[in-house]
């Protein structure tokens, strides 16, 4: 019997997962002692990530993407909103070429690799519901200004993308392929941590 999609997305990449939680970025939001100007540099790159992941996946023929993909996913209107508070207090993060070089990848990437991107930058935004309360307290957001994005994680919507995910991939070798552009994803993600995490310690590890 074949392995669910999301079963096997989660125990491949799990390695990925827990080295990114011990990122000195992510220890330093959680001790509240990350600058202003990294958070905002880490929305501005998954700004630069998710604009061109959002637009193939909508444009997308696939009939893979299009069982699975759902404007209620998207993520660029957050970002532009929480980006646009802090420009309005003088907060301008510097191009991150780490997150541009995952952007050139999605944009040369197959329809079927889109789903893997996809699932970890969803998931991505459960665990930043987690450190929301960590963002708030740091800066003195009140209001949900500058938390559009990190405030978007839903388990409800989590479930439902499993779900379609586990419906449509089915196929042991597109499992393959999804899974491959997971682990990718993650490779991006942790590359972007660790341009962040430059001065503040240790970057974000590579799993072994």
């Amino acid at each position: 019997m074949t392995d669910r999609a999301t079963h096997r997305l989660r125990n491949g990449t799990r390695t990925w997962h827990e080295a990114l939680e011990t990122a000195e970025f992510a220890t330093a939001m959680l001790s509240g002692t990350l600058p202003l100007d990294r958070y905002v540099g880490q929305l501005a790159a998954y700004r630069v990530v998710l604009e061109p992941l959002e637009t193939e996946l909508a444009r997308a023929t696939s009939p893979f993407v299009a069982s699975v993909w759902s404007p209620d996913l998207a993520k660029v209107p957050l970002l532009e909103c929480d980006l646009r508070h802090f420009a309005t207090l003088g907060a301008t993060p510097e191009p991150c070429p780490a997150a541009m070089e995952f952007a050139d990848e999605i944009r040369n990437s197959g329809a079927t690799e889109l789903l893997g991107f996809l699932y970890v930058l969803e998931g991505s935004t459960l665990g930043a519901r987690f450190l929301l309360r960590y963002v708030t307290e740091a800066y003195r957001l009140t209001d949900g200004r500058g938390t559009s994005y990190y405030g978007s994680g839903d388990r409800a919507r989590w479930a439902a993308l499993t779900e379609r995910l586990d419906r449509a991939l089915g196929e042991p070798a597109v499992q393959d392929r999804v899974l491959a552009a997971a682990e990718r994803a993650y490779r991006h993600v942790a590359l972007i941590s660790a341009e962040l995490s430059v001065g503040l310690g240790s970057p974000a590890p590579e799993p072994v």
